[in-house]
């Protein structure tokens, strides 16, 4: 099946000569939700800009289910449903009347039934007659990806889309772009709540410094880039690590009382036995052991400063 959304040597360069985005290639699948990670000023609001048909590549190509964003604009940006970092809205208008309006300005005809399922998809029914002005930041944010999903779009860029929004707040509207996926929606996410990638996310794009640093099945990058780290309980705190155990790259924490010790599972030998072997050589004891996968987080930072 063809990507519904194709980048292809995309490159994005400002009158300033300040390069933003360098010789990008992407597909994007449909159905999936994809989120793209990156440190501030890495290119993600950029990329997302120029698909979206909000700002001009300097090169390259990018369709959208095959139309081209430039030569065939208008059938590209009706397929796409935006909710950018910023709150646009009229102030002054009520949920309903901008909800209504947006979808009115990709030539939709009156669907009363599709903007109330929206609003209350959203927990926003009861603030259908409020003016946007009245509302909380968290209710304003909302209320941007109602005008989005007005439209019935195929694709939903959702740049930075819990910014702001409270812990439970955020987890309804995961469960929210869940319901779009299942109903056939693509979801493209920009976040920096590395939990929100990991628990929305089935491919993971990472973009720094206007280049794709790497784009992995979810899965697939926790598996291949993922360490795990043993922590050592001590009954009896030291003081140091002894100099026998220095290949190991011990870390003492916990006022002497804990050891961790990091690992490749993908190694042939993780060094758990010999470590064991060599802490009770050394007369170290310990009450309890853990492991931990390493986190999203944990890999993200470490490709951003690899690259």
């Amino acid at each position: 099946m063809p990507p519904i959304i194709s980048v292809s040597k995309l490159s994005k360069t400002y009158g300033s000569g300040f390069k933003a985005l360098r010789n990008i290639d992407l597909d994007i699948r449909r159905g999936e939700i994809f989120a793209l990670l990156g440190p501030n000023g890495a290119g993600k609001t950029t990329l997302i800009s120029i698909i979206c048909g909000i700002a001009n590549p300097s090169q390259g190509r990018v369709t959208v289910d095959g139309h081209d964003i430039i030569t065939d604009y208008r059938a590209a940006r009706s397929l796409i449903g935006l909710v950018p970092q910023e709150l646009h809205t009229d102030a002054f208008e009520t949920v309903w009347a901008t909800v209504s309006f947006s979808r009115g300005l990709f030539g939709k005809p009156n669907n009363p039934a599709h903007i109330e399922k929206v609003l209350k998809d959203l927990s926003l029914w009861d603030k259908k007659d409020s003016k946007i002005v009245t509302l909380s930041g968290g209710m304003k944010r909302r209320v941007m990806i109602a005008k989005a999903l007005s439209h019935e779009p195929q694709i939903l860029f959702l740049d930075e889309p819990t910014a702001g929004v409270d812990v439970e707040l955020r987890k309804g509207m995961w469960e929210v772009v869940r319901q779009l996926q299942a109903a056939g929606v693509t979801i493209i996410l920009t976040t920096h709540y590395i939990e929100e990638a990991e628990e929305m996310a089935d491919r993971i794009g990472v973009i720094n410094k206007g280049e794709i640093v790497l784009v992995e099945d979810k899965a697939a990058l926790m598996q291949q880039l993922g360490k795990k780290r043993l922590t050592l309980h001590l009954p009896q705190k030291i003081e140091a690590i002894p100099e026998a155990l220095s290949a190991y790259q011990l870390a003492l924490s916990d006022g002497g009382c804990r050891l961790t010790y990091d690992y490749d599972t993908r190694r042939e030998r993780t060094g758990i036995t010999s470590l064991l072997s060599d802490l009770r050589n050394s007369g170290i004891r310990f009450s309890d052991l853990e492991t931990r996968q390493s986190s999203l987080e944990d890999i993200f930072v470490s490709l951003v400063r690899r690259n």
